[in-house]
């Protein structure tokens, strides 16, 4: 056999014989010779590796020959079978005449290992093929299951990636300079750093953009990583595949759910015995205490996609979670055993807010946080107090598109009062002279910000003197005198009735 073999290579390759290092360090051979036992070696032979199939004799002094011999014939390696069959003395020996010696279990599988990573290239790609082929044959339950079957067969790790991290990963972790320096933009990519190597592919999928499949190891070869980028490109129409079926599925599941949301809140709470089988059968349980909260985009967004993001974060509680997808937002709640107390339930709260922040880093969204509420009526009422508090949300800049319906007091007491039927004509009809347009937006925000000219142009990105030149405007148009308090309450009600009814 003529080429460079890496030690660290042979450590990699999942089918060395169950090799491991008794003694040395990180070694190039050349050469590797497979012979019954170290009389059979050729001499000389320089930078190779011996691989005895005989196992050696028990005695120390016996094995301490045996190492000479071979180092003397010039061999920087030995892989020898069987028990236990180095002392301390033996150690020392072959760490004094730099010479690596190895234990492998089965010498065949080595002496193949080492000839695939040699000379035979082409089978250690077929052999990586074929491990491919054999993973994809193998029923799936999901792309988890699927990435676990590429993991064993390949004896490698395998990951999924986009540009922001690890999707999922089964095996060895991919290293993060791995993970840095691989260029997205190429079909196949193979890459090389101090913490490991990696073959990658793209994933074209319809579904979802920017993913890569990695197959990864500590210390790959050239041999190696050249057919692990071939056994990759194999693999990737399989996890696409299995990507597309996954979304399907989630999708019909999410239906599902949206759907028995849905008859719950048409029930307002009065669930008949059909209702509370499929909400216990999904793993809804109405008894305990809930706090319900709401998610919306303030731009257009996607809520399949935002309940696969919020999904990911709930699963993080150390509390039961639900969520769905409702209208043009998502929807849930958390459970609680036992009525948390105040310090517990502020925790919940803060939880929820980082959430809702956390969100907020991907698309524009506003959202609302319902009281807590017991049994299957109070869910329903929580449920419903954070769709309010969410569409008031919406409008609260100041407050960062987060509201808790407990934290708007007053607020709360009038806000079914400004949505009646004699509220709102009388309000659009005081509005009116401001004909809905740019006039009435400043109004509403430069009341929402307690008449504050700096956070009422921040909060429309204007400079403040449009804000103030507008105010004055609008206190033509209406004939009012903004700097009384029971005007700017009428108005701030007035202003919010026409907004919720717009």
């Amino acid at each position: 056999m003529s080429a460079d073999l890496a030690l660290s290579s042979l450590l990699e390759h999942p089918d060395n014989g169950s090799l491991t290092v008794v003694s040395g360090r990180e070694t190039l051979w050349r050469e590797v010779h497979v012979e019954a036992t170290d009389a059979d070696l050729p001499e000389p032979a320089a930078a190779s590796l011996a691989v005895l199939t005989v196992a050696p004799p028990d005695a120390p002094w016996q094995i301490d020959a045996l190492l000479r011999r071979v180092r003397d014939r010039g061999f920087t390696g030995v892989a020898l079978t069987g028990g236990d069959f180095l002392g301390a003395g033996s150690l020392a020996l072959a760490e004094r005449i730099g010479l690596v010696v190895l234990r492998v279990e089965r010498p065949t599988a080595l002496a193949k290992a080492c000839w695939e990573l040699l000379e035979a290239r082409d089978a250690l790609t077929l052999s990586y093929v074929r491990k491919v082929a054999m993973s994809i044959e193998y029923h799936a339950e999901g792309l988890t299951d699927l990435l676990r079957h590429l993991a064993a067969n390949l004896g490698h790790g395998v990951s999924l990636i986009d540009s922001q991290g690890v999707l999922q990963g089964v095996g060895d972790e991919l290293p993060q300079s791995v993970l840095g320096a691989t260029d997205f933009t190429r079909r196949i990519d193979i890459v090389r750093t101090d913490e490991g190597s990696a073959a990658s592919v793209r994933i074209d999928s319809r579904s979802r953009e920017g993913l890569r499949l990695v197959f990864h190891g500590r210390a790959l070869g050239d041999a190696q990583l050249n057919a692990l980028a071939t056994a990759v490109e194999v693999a990737w129409p399989a996890v696409a595949a299995r990507i597309l079926i996954d979304e399907v599925d989630a999708v019909s599941d999410v239906s599902r759910s949206s759907g028995l949301l849905g008859d719950f809140l048409e029930s307002r709470g009065q669930v008949d015995a059909d209702l509370a089988r499929r909400m216990l059968d999904r793993g809804w349980r109405t008894t305990g205490y809930h706090l319900g909260f709401r998610i919306v985009g303030r731009v257009r967004s996607d809520p399949l996609e935002m309940l696969r993001f919020l999904a990911h974060e709930l699963g993080g509680f150390p509390i039961d979670s639900h969520a769905t997808t409702r209208g043009g937002g998502v929807t849930g709640w958390l459970t609680f055993p036992h009525r948390p107390s105040p310090d517990d339930l502020e925790g919940y709260v803060t939880r929820l807010r980082a959430l809702h922040t956390l969100a907020q880093s991907q698309t524009a969204v506003a959202t609302g946080i319902g009281s807590l509420a017991s049994g299957t009526a109070g869910l329903f009422e929580t449920l419903s107090e954070a769709n309010d508090a969410a569409r008031l949300a919406i409008n609260r800049a100041a407050t960062g598109w987060f509201l808790h319906i407990d934290r708007l007091g007053l607020e709360q007491l009038l806000l079914a009062w400004t949505s009646n039927d004699t509220f709102v004509p009388a309000a659009q009809s005081l509005l009116a002279p401001l004909n809905g347009g740019e006039l009435l937006r400043t109004l509403s925000a430069y009341l929402d910000n307690e008449s504050g000219l700096s956070a009422t142009a921040a909060a429309l990105g204007l400079h403040r003197n449009t804000v103030w030149t507008r105010i004055q405007r609008v206190q033509e148009l209406l004939g009012v005198d903004l700097h009384d308090p029971e005007t700017r309450l009428a108005l701030h009600l007035a202003t919010r009735a026409v907004r919720e009814a717009g």
